[in-house]
């Protein structure tokens, strides 16, 4: 079984730090060039890689396409990254939802 920072209880990476951290130095790559390839401003990637934007559909496709692993890999970090963030967010006010039951 892989080890996963959620299994060790750390929160979810921002898909950001993945390319920041991973993929653009086992690219060898600028992020000019990066950004380039992705058709989209070196500001644009910048904001992602610092975790300052979300990753979105669209760059979610662009980066799906770029390196080869689909755009559904992409929105899944962002989206496991999101819940985490805003559950730790709305945690307690969460708490005062109640649940409701279908009869």
């Amino acid at each position: 079984m892989t080890d996963t920072p959620l299994k060790r209880g750390l929160p979810p990476l921002h898909p950001g730090a993945l390319l920041r951290e991973d993929i653009l130095p086992s690219l060898g790559i600028s992020v000019s060039s990066f950004a380039a390839h992705l058709r989209v401003s070196r500001q644009m990637l910048h904001r992602i890689l610092s975790e300052e934007a979300p990753v979105t559909p669209a760059m979610a496709l662009r980066l799906g396409k770029l390196c080869g692993n689909g755009p559904e890999l992409w929105l899944n970090l962002q989206a496991r990254y999101d819940l985490d963030r805003y559950g730790r967010e709305l945690a307690k006010e969460l708490d005062e939802i109640p649940t409701l039951n279908a009869a």
